[in-house]
């Protein structure tokens, strides 16, 4: 579980960061699953947009993305979504 102040640093780091996929009026499919797992144990931190064709609730997709790639959801503005999963060697230098 992140802390307010890791959170923060990870918002940070992120603001710069373009969104690596988009979630259009398909929603959450297997394939996309896979690329945002294999994205997070690359990079840790990763941005997602989702089209404004989605038919679900944003919230209810990212928390959904989140589970599925046991990730946790640092930030949700709008329709972006920044997640973060710590690396078995992180990269990522989180503050206490």
């Amino acid at each position: 579980m992140l802390t307010g102040k890791q959170k923060r640093y990870l918002r940070s780091l992120a603001q710069t960061m373009p969104a690596i996929f988009q979630i259009g009026k398909d929603g959450l499919s297997d394939n996309l699953i896979e690329k945002t797992d294999d994205a997070l144990r690359a990079r840790e931190l990763i941005k997602i947009r989702m089209l404004k064709t989605i038919s679900a609730d944003p919230e209810e997709i990212a928390f959904d993305l989140a589970m599925n790639t046991k990730s946790e959801i640092v930030q949700m503005i709008g329709h972006t979504v920044v997640l973060y999963r710590r690396a078995a060697e992180p990269k990522i230098i989180l503050p206490r």
